[in-house]
């Protein structure tokens, strides 16, 4: 692994110092999984770079780690599934290496429960918002 942190539980993982049910692992990609599943199985796909976000991480590990991701969606025959990517504290990530996490939905009350509270819309607001990410798109 060319970027690392040798205090960083995935990254533990990945080098093999600490034991995972590893399921598809790649030059770039890392799956496993989750020890704490919220429905039968739940997985972790992680890059084998270390950032703590996602825009931490190199287009061509984020490639590779979707594609993993796919490849155990369809592996696990979830009809119903999520993919789930937090970043920061406030964001309810707790490990500090990106990491995406595949949740099985077999039924309403299985997998992840989250509650989506949609604001209003104001028109003007979002017109103003998208001028300001359209201009920085052009610079990034």
């Amino acid at each position: 692994m060319t970027h690392h942190d040798d205090n960083c539980l995935f990254c533990k993982i990945i080098q093999g110092k600490i034991p995972s049910y590893s399921l598809v692992e790649t030059e770039k990609s890392f799956s496993f999984l989750d020890i704490g599943p919220l429905s039968e199985g739940h997985a972790l796909v992680i890059p084998k770079y270390h950032g703590a976000k996602l825009h931490d991480i190199p287009d061509d590990y984020l490639t590779d780690t979707l594609i993993v991701a796919k490849k155990i969606a369809k592996a696990l025959g979830a009809t119903d599934y999520n993919i789930l990517q937090n970043n920061g504290r406030i964001a309810h990530q707790l490990v500090d290496h990106v990491h995406f996490h595949i949740i099985p939905k077999p039924k309403e009350s299985e997998g992840l429960v989250m509650e989506w509270d949609a604001k209003a819309t104001n028109h003007e607001e979002l017109k103003k918002l998208h001028a300001v990410v359209k201009s920085k798109l052009v610079q990034a």
